[in-house]
């Protein structure tokens, strides 16, 4: 099991957690974010904005709920996952969308491959996300776009400490009563709070090459949804000049990130 104290995130043990759990999945996230689940992946899917003809890398995709919007709108979308379980939830449930197992770290597509790449609520689970974060814009075409969800540090204090409160407590309590591993819930909770908040991702993001980088949040910053666009030009060597370019503080980002 996923060491809980520390967060130490082992592929394989991650992926077997995700096994686990596959099979009721979609309706115990339903639950737990009280139906707002569907809410966020929809803005990201606005977010995209893609064509009929287009082809996206939806990473960390799992049974592929998040890959579902594409493919109904003629877009050739790539469902990717570590999780064998949960890619086989999603290819029994839709088979007309492909399904491919893959690491984050080390995607398995030639550079230039996509149109835009998205991850919705995977990120946090991934060994080495700043790797994750380089990957996509291996594979991403130059002037292509990624947007990312994932769940953020409340802006409101108030509401912070609420959504803590519910984090610590209650989830965990309702995971007992509907999902079939509560110990992969207790995870899910403590790595949300484990994450950094939206300017460190958005600066990863900035030292990883990525430009234009703006995030929104959604539900008083339970969620922000990141958007970065891969420079037009993009080279290894221009990726390289666009990281030192772009390191400092986070402090000093705030100030040119659009929220």
């Amino acid at each position: 099991m996923v060491n809980r104290a520390s967060l130490e995130k082992r592929p394989d043990e991650v992926a077997t957690m995700f096994d686990d759990v596959a099979p009721k999945y979609d309706v115990v996230n339903d639950v737990l974010s009280m139906g707002q689940t569907r809410r966020w992946r929809r803005i990201v899917v606005d977010a995209m904005d893609m064509k009929s003809g287009q082809r996206v890398l939806d990473l960390a995709a799992g049974t592929g709920t998040s890959s579902e919007p594409y493919a109904d709108a003629g877009i050739d979308v790539i469902a990717c996952d570590f999780s064998l379980g949960m890619l086989k939830v999603g290819k029994r449930r839709r088979p007309d969308i492909n399904f491919i197992a893959g690491d984050a770290t080390n995607l398995p597509f030639a550079d230039n491959s996509f149109d835009a790449c998205t991850i919705s609520f995977g990120l946090r689970n991934v060994n080495e996300p700043k790797k994750a974060l380089a990957e996509m814009l291996r594979v991403t075409k130059p002037g292509g776009k990624l947007v990312i969800a994932e769940f953020s540090a409340p802006v409101v204090p108030l509401w912070r400490t609420m959504y803590t409160e519910y984090l610590m407590r209650a989830l965990p309590a309702i995971a007992v009563k509907v999902a079939s591993n509560p110990d992969a819930y207790v995870y899910l909770a403590e790595s949300i709070r484990a994450w950094p908040d939206q300017d460190h991702l958005a600066a990863w993001l900035q030292e990883s090459g990525w430009e234009k980088v703006t995030y929104r949040n959604l539900t008083g910053g339970i969620v922000a949804v990141h958007r970065a666009t891969k420079p037009p030009e993009s080279t290894p060597e221009g990726a390289a000049e666009a990281i030192a370019a772009h390191k400092g503080p986070v402090a000093k980002l705030r100030r040119n990130i659009v929220r």
